[in-house]
C-alpha cells in the first residue's frame, strides 16, 4: 500500500528544531519530521519564527510530500526525518 497524507496537521518542535507531520500507510501511522535547514538553507531563508517555519511548509507542502513519500518508499521506518541532502 503507498503512503498517504490525508492529515494537513503539522506541528513545529522548537527543541529538535523540525516540523512534524503525519502519514498512513494503510493502518499504520508513519511519523515524519522535517529539518528547519530545509526551509533555512533552501526556498525560505527569510523564514526564522514558527509561524515563519509552518507557512513555508503549507507554501512547500506538495515538494515535501512528494520527497516523505520518496524516502519513505525506501526506508519504511514508522519515524522518518527529512534532511537537507533528501531534497538534492
Amino acid at each position: 500500500m503507498a503512503i498517504a497524507f490525508p492529515n494537513r496537521a503539522r506541528s513545529y518542535d522548537e527543541n529538535a528544531r523540525r516540523i512534524r507531520f503525519l502519514g498512513h500507510d494503510g493502518m499504520f501511522e508513519i511519523r515524519f519530521s522535517l529539518d528547519i535547514d530545509v526551509l533555512t538553507k533552501g526556498p525560505a531563508p527569510g523564514a526564522t519564527t514558527e509561524s515563519g517555519y509552518l507557512a513555508a511548509f503549507d507554501a512547500l507542502r506538495t515538494g515535501i510530500i512528494d520527497v516523505a513519500s520518496r524516502v519513505y518508499g525506501s526506508k519504511r521506518e514508522n519515524l522518518i526525518v527529512l534532511k537537507l541532502s533528501d531534497f538534492k
